[in-house]
């Protein structure tokens, strides 16, 4: 399966948003990580910034809501026309219903787990899902060290998964050293911030991870 690539947009210089964003013209997606304080332990930004982003690129958008009550927000972050929407799998309190109604407002809908989530809840809701996104750190912060245990969890998504139409995506700690394993395993949609914006070029960075 070809390898995906999401920039995340948390590790940009957002002083110079537009020319950040020329710099990942090649990502296959532009990755926001919207947080509430209350899910996780921080906040980052909103409907605005992607809204700016829309504007200033024409990379597909990648929204990734770390937030408590997802449902509440979809019609608004939907209107920025992403091509994902992801909600957690810990915070949407009926996700067959929220995974239906991201797809019925025309975006594809993705389910994300935390690292000490188990994977047992998918099964009932594979037929709602184009994607999974598997957290390789705690979420929060950027730039933290990827957690090794979740090379087996995202084998056993994979396996959960089977023929299915369904992305594995993974966020957290990704780089050229650990791309392989990760693919091996059964990813095929790579997050990365710090990796790329850092890069002296990000572009050649980005092809890298589609390849080694």
């Amino acid at each position: 399966m070809r390898r995906r690539i999401s920039a995340s947009i948390l590790a940009a210089d957002f002083g110079n948003l537009r020319e950040e964003l020329a710099r990942v013209k090649d990502a296959d997606l532009i990755h926001f990580d919207v947080m509430d304080g209350h899910f996780v332990p921080n906040i980052s930004f909103g409907l605005p910034v992607i809204a700016a982003v829309r504007r200033c690129s024409e990379v597909p958008l990648d929204v990734h809501l770390m937030i408590e009550g997802p449902e509440r927000y979809l019609e608004a972050f939907a209107a920025v026309q992403p091509e994902i929407i992801t909600v957690h799998y810990e915070a949407a309190v009926h996700l067959q219903r929220t995974l239906r109604q991201i797809r019925e407002l025309g975006c594809r809908a993705g389910v994300s787990l935390n690292p000490h989530t188990p994977l047992d809840g998918l099964r009932y809701v594979l037929d709602d899902l184009d994607l999974v996104l598997i957290m390789t750190v705690n979420p929060g912060f950027g730039g933290q060290q990827f957690i090794p245990a979740m090379l087996d969890k995202i084998q056993h998504c994979r396996e959960l998964i089977g023929t299915a139409p369904i992305e594995i995506q993974v966020d957290g700690g990704v780089s050229l050293e650990n791309i392989p394993l990760l693919a091996a395993a059964g990813a095929s949609n790579f997050v990365a911030g710090s990796a790329i914006f850092q890069a002296e070029d990000p572009a050649a960075y980005i092809a890298k991870m589609r390849t080694v």
